[in-house]
């Protein structure tokens, strides 16, 4: 895979804050809608509001925007908050089905949402407890 030599942060290529709230919308979207990624959906409360929310301050100073997560709960040691959580490589490609779908829906360069894709999936791919 190709990828562009753009020295931008994510959060600046993708437009900033607006298409990361859309990013994180539609990824709700697909986990609670997708009858394959229910595994991960019941690993969540009923209303999906404060995971939407820890996940674009998340994602807003991964991608290189605001430390929104850091500055309101400190660092964000995911894998530490995600051991009560069975995490195994199907909770995984279940959550990179659900962020597979929310780039496609949320970006039309598709170099970009390659890129994210592939940086998201080491991401993923470390939150693994389980084998």
């Amino acid at each position: 895979m190709q990828f562009t030599s753009d020295a931008r942060s994510f959060y600046e290529r993708i437009g900033g804050e607006a298409p990361l709230r859309l990013l994180v919308l539609r990824f709700y979207h697909h986990m609670h809608a997708l009858p394959e990624t229910q595994g991960i959906r019941a690993m969540h409360q009923a209303n999906l509001a404060s995971a939407q929310d820890k996940l674009f301050m998340f994602l807003s100073g991964w991608m290189g925007g605001p430390s929104l997560y850091i500055e309101k709960f400190g660092h964000p040691r995911l894998r530490m908050r995600h051991m009560p959580f069975s995490i195994g490589e199907s909770e995984r490609d279940q959550w990179m089905r659900c962020m597979s779908h929310a780039l496609e829906d949320s970006f039309d360069d598709k170099t970009l949402r390659d890129e994210l894709y592939e940086a998201l999936s080491g991401v993923a791919d470390f939150m693994r407890n389980k084998s």
